[in-house]
């Protein structure tokens, strides 16, 4: 045999053993620190790592990097469940979303097709009218990647603001587009971290809120915001401030809160809201009139903390809300306009004994209100209640629906736009009116059949919890997958911010279905899919329920053979940082991989990033003993034990990440690699053209999903992707 030929042969293996035969994982430097806590004295070994300007901090991030990229690139199987991403995106032409509907019928949304990394903007007047390209981020600036944070458009569609960003970074700055000519107007607004304009009724301008400088780590930034109102056509410099804690000291706002003005067509009132991850409405109200007069106005309070409001929408005649208190799987009231007091609103449809309010699925048409209500969940079910009536009726869709999202313009229109989808279900979209009785297809994507998903079992269970409590838990698997205990489960959880993990269709994940393994979502308490009492039951001192519920699940899908051990990953982004790591270092033994994306695992240090003030009211401050004491224990960071055999392990982080600093992920990496005995691998992988997640290309996306899946499959012990000795 020739040397080619040997060489052809052995180039898999050679690939394999890569990581093997490249440096070693460089240790982390060490500078430690030590805070007392109300008497409770911590040590934290790696408090250097948080300065991200330290020359050896950012060496040691990259040789890390580079290390977990080569190994990751190296595991057999993985550039399969790549190419596999990419031809099954390349069947929909195109995919839409985001899609708002002006008052001349005029269509704008968002949409991507298989060549496109970014989404672009488009138009069309009315839904058979010929699409428009209006922002094409990818095309803008040669070398640059910008993405389209978000977008307004004007009630009459004559105009569109836009926010565009750079490299996942979020921060970003707005422009406003002539529709017509496709020709922007000549401002530039800059610091810009949510894509909303809020337009005036008349369209010719809008209120906004900055930030007060581009340093996304600089805490002052996001401190003491302002409310602007912008004129279209007019510089910034000629911006006016109408809302903040600055201009209404009686108002005693938060210096965290991000404070937003919305003028109400309908109500003829401004609306000024105080916003931050509380999901509970902290809004005022005063006439429309006074804010055009320039003048200092005088607000009064419209909900509050303690009316536990979460959502409205307004008509001519009444304001509609939906609030939790005393009843935590929500409620409809309603007050008058002429005399707004949520004290005396009347409750207009009651709180349902088995099902939760979708309160963010609220709309309003002329002919009435709509809703959407969910079982544990993940069974979502359309209700209709018509002016003038009590008695909501169910709207019955074509289809098993795990999840419902509506899509309506206002009182004066009786057009309802309704998106279903599930976990083996992709969304499909409908159009709906009170007079017409029935739904109508009206899809903006390309509706596309997936014949390697149409045998899937959709199963959901409820899991008793380590107090009892059953915890809902949702596999997919193959028909015919064997129940033996053999079969590799990738179980993902949340648990924060009431956000539910509502099902939705991602081909990219079913591909673990694919290899023979069942796909799990664990609705852990700390989200919402059973109401307000479900969020708070998993919320500062009840956390630990949160990593709790995951591991009972886990248990469970063992217990009844469905899996055995050493044959579970786990994985959680963000705020499930606190989940995946706390359940790690809580039960090592039951789990063979741990992925936590750009999570938060050194929660007690979180309030000292820029982010973190903003986050108090869902985690805690350590200014305060009780919140204090629970913030330690959902660090898992503070709770890695030297000589403990750790799950494989995979953590990320994104370097111009605004929401979680790059430093929570490294710090647990340093920690967890200098503690673990288990000799599995620990890779730390930092993307340095990403964030938070936000606005990554669609390459990114893929590439990301494929590391998860290649990396949990390997070290569960999938056949097809253990690296293959040398042979001879």
């Amino acid at each position: 045999m020739n040397l080619r030929k040997i060489i052809c042969r052995c180039l898999p293996t050679l690939a394999a053993l890569l990581p093997t035969l490249a440096p070693a994982q460089p240790a982390a430097p060490s500078v430690p620190a030590s805070d007392t806590y109300f008497g409770t004295k911590v040590d934290d070994p790696y408090r250097n790592l948080e300065n991200l300007k330290d020359p050896a901090v950012l060496a040691w991030m990259k040789a890390q990097s580079e290390y977990a990229r080569r190994t990751l690139d190296a595991i057999p199987g993985r550039q399969k469940l790549l190419d596999a991403m990419t031809a099954c995106d390349a069947r929909q032409t195109s995919r839409a979303w985001n899609v708002r509907v002006t008052d001349n019928g005029r269509y704008f949304y968002l949409k991507t097709r298989p060549q496109d990394q970014q989404p672009k903007l488009y138009c069309r007047d009315g839904y058979q009218g010929p699409e428009v390209l209006l922002v094409d981020p990818e095309h803008l600036e040669k070398g640059k990647a910008f993405t389209i944070n978000g977008y307004s458009p004007s009630y009459d569609g004559s105009k569109v603001a836009y926010v565009l960003s750079e490299h996942g970074a979020e921060l970003g700055t707005m422009y406003v587009l002539n529709v017509a000519t496709r020709k922007p107007y000549p401002e530039r607004l800059d610091y810009l971290v949510f894509g909303d304009a809020v337009w005036l009724p008349d369209n010719t301008g809008f209120t906004y809120t900055p930030l007060n400088n581009g340093d996304l780590n600089d805490p002052a930034a996001r401190l003491n915001t302002v409310n602007y109102l912008h004129r279209v056509g007019q510089p910034a410099s000629h911006d006016r401030p109408v809302f903040s804690g600055q201009l209404y000291p009686e108002l005693h706002v938060d210096p965290s809160m991000y404070p937003v003005i919305l003028v109400d067509r309908d109500t003829r009132l401004a609306y000024g809201g105080l916003f931050s991850v509380d999901r509970y409405l902290h809004l005022y109200q005063a006439p429309a009139a006074a804010l055009a007069a320039g003048t200092h106005i005088r607000w009064k309070p419209l909900f509050g903390p303690a009316q536990q409001v979460t959502n409205y929408v307004t008509d001519a005649q009444y304001i509609y809300f939906t609030t939790s208190l005393n009843t935590p799987r929500q409620k409809i009231m309603r007050m008058p306009v002429a005399h707004p007091n949520a004290a005396t609103a009347e409750v207009l449809v009651p709180e349902s004994p088995d099902e939760a309010l979708e309160d963010q699925q609220l709309k309003i048409t002329k002919d009435g209100l709509y809703f959407v209500r969910t079982r544990n969940g993940v069974a979502a079910r359309l209700y209709f209640l018509p002016n003038g009536d009590r008695t909501p009726r169910e709207i019955k869709l074509p289809l098993t629906a795990g999840t419902i999202r509506l899509e309506s313009r206002d009182c004066r229109s009786a057009d309802l736009w309704v998106s279903a989808a599930g976990w083996a279900t992709p969304s499909r979209r409908f159009h709906y009116t009170a007079a017409a009785g029935h739904l109508t297809p009206e899809p903006l994507s390309t509706e596309i059949q997936y014949p390697e998903f149409a045998d899937l079992v959709v199963e959901e269970v409820l899991v008793p919890s380590h107090d009892g409590v059953p915890v809902p838990l949702s596999l997919v698997y193959k028909k015919g997958t064997p129940r033996d205990g053999t079969v590799p489960v990738y179980m993902e959880g949340y648990g924060a911010y009431s956000k539910s993990r509502s099902p939705y269709f991602f081909p990219p994940f079913l591909l673990w279905t694919q290899q023979g393994g069942i796909f799990a979502v664990a609705h852990v308490r700390g989200g919402g899919e059973l109401g307000e009492a479900w969020h708070q039951a998993g919320q500062k001192a009840t956390k630990p329920n949160t990593w709790k519920d995951l591991i009972a699940s886990a248990e469970y899908l063992v217990k009844n053979h469905y899996t055995g051990p050493g044959k579970i990953a786990i994985n959680g982004g963000s705020a499930g940082g606190i989940l995946i790591g706390r359940a790690m270092t809580e039960r090592p033994d039951l789990f063979a991989v741990a992925m936590p994306e750009v999570g938060i695992l050194n929660a007690v240090r979180f309030e000292n990033s820029a982010n973190g003030p903003d986050n108090i009211p869902e985690f805690g401050t350590m200014a305060k003993p009780d919140e204090a004491k629970a913030l330690l224990e959902m660090d898992a960071y503070l709770h890695l034990t030297p000589g403990t055999k750790y799950p494989a392990t995979l953590v990320t982080a994104g370097f111009n990440d605004p929401r979680v600093i790059a430093w929570q992920p490294a710090k647990f990496a340093a920690r967890l690699q200098a503690s673990s005995t288990s000799g599995k691998p620990v890779l730390f992988f930092t993307n340095y053209a990403a964030g938070h997640g936000i606005g990554d290309s669609k390459q990114q996306e893929f590439a990301a999903v494929a590391d998860l899946l290649a990396f949990a499959l390997w070290q569960t012990g999938a056949p097809a992707f253990q690296p293959q000795p040398a042979t001879k």
